[in-house]
């Protein structure tokens, strides 16, 4: 495993945050592409994080931002995604689990605090049932909770329906970064949260040549996991974890819309055990600023430096709700 500083815009402009890392770790057919933001403290608690089904791990470097050196992040790119764009299958939320797993047991950091976003969400949470010994605690963000679908669809119209956009981005070319650039920044649930973080992580997720740049993702990957996070085994790991978690939820939706993935009547019908899993809504989020945005990222990480055992230096909003 070797490890390279990354001296990207974000340790250049914003001198908080740690310094990040990249290294690449082994799983079977290849070998994962990880980013860390260490601790300033080695000894330090370890935060595990995975992203969401079209993202890659820079979608947790504003979070790495406001947790400023307390813990050390770590942040793989899932097979299929980023830098692990090549990485063949098996692809499903098992696969990246035992991959999570992996990847702890390369660090040598013993347990860890998991947390997810989105299908990153799903996948902490099957991590969590699978490996049992890993966790010390569990944050779930915008996801791991299965919500409704709509029905008598095939597989890729119904991850179509769900995903919308973000699958068809996966069909496009564009000219120049630019270009690419300019396409997130008109995404309606990106509005007033643009910055260098959100600037590093879509440009980490082209790849190819100039004029025809794509993204990393592999949409069978895509697909595989997006119909296998709907199946029973996958939802239902919520309902078997071994430890509390607690689900942070946004109210609104992939496209900033006023329907987000989860609502209290959604979560109310997903029959939740509050003992075991608490929801709270981060008010004035959608499904990306709750990770990306400002005050979602201040949120997010106020939880792990809680789930860690760490003393956080602010208070930060959310309403519970469960």
């Amino acid at each position: 495993m070797s490890t390279t500083p990354q001296n990207g815009t974000t340790a250049r402009q914003h001198a908080a945050a740690p310094a990040r890392e990249e290294f690449r770790v082994p799983v079977p057919g290849g070998e994962l592409a990880v980013s860390r933001w260490p601790a300033d403290d080695p000894g330090a608690p370890v935060v595990l994080a995975l992203h969401g089904i079209t993202a890659n791990g820079l979608s947790w470097a504003r979070v790495a931002h406001h947790l400023a050196g307390r813990v050390t992040l770590v942040a793989p790119d899932l097979r299929g995604r980023g830098g692990s764009g090549t990485v063949p299958g098996p692809y499903g939320i098992a696969a990246h689990a035992d991959d999570m797993a992996a990847v702890a047991d390369v660090l040598g950091v013993g347990r860890v605090v998991l947390t997810g976003h989105s299908m990153g969400a799903f996948t902490a949470a099957l991590t969590a049932v699978r490996h049992p010994h890993l966790p010390t605690g569990l944050l779930l963000v915008d996801g791991g909770v299965g919500f409704p679908v709509p029905t008598g669809l095939d597989p890729d119209e119904l991850i179509t329906a769900v995903l919308g956009p973000a699958m068809r981005r996966l069909s496009m070319t564009f000219p120049d970064r630019e270009a690419y650039r300019a396409f997130w920044q008109s995404h309606p649930a990106f509005a007033g949260s643009w910055s260098p973080w959100l600037d590093d992580y879509v440009q980490r997720d082209l790849v190819g040549q100039e004029p025809e740049l794509r993204s990393s993702c592999s949409l069978e990957a895509v697909r595989t996991d997006g119909v296998d996070q709907l199946g029973a085994q996958v939802s239902g790991a919520v309902h078997q974890l071994p430890l509390p978690a607690l689900l942070l939820w946004a109210p609104r939706g992939l496209m900033d819309e006023a329907q987000g993935l989860y609502d209290e009547q959604r979560l109310a019908a997903a029959g939740l055990d509050p003992h075991r899993v608490r929801t709270q809504l981060v008010p004035d989020t959608n499904h990306y600023s709750i990770l990306i945005g400002d005050e979602g990222a201040r949120v997010v990480a106020q939880h792990l430096l809680a789930a860690a055992g760490v003393e956080a230096t602010e208070e930060h909003g959310g309403t519970a709700s469960g």
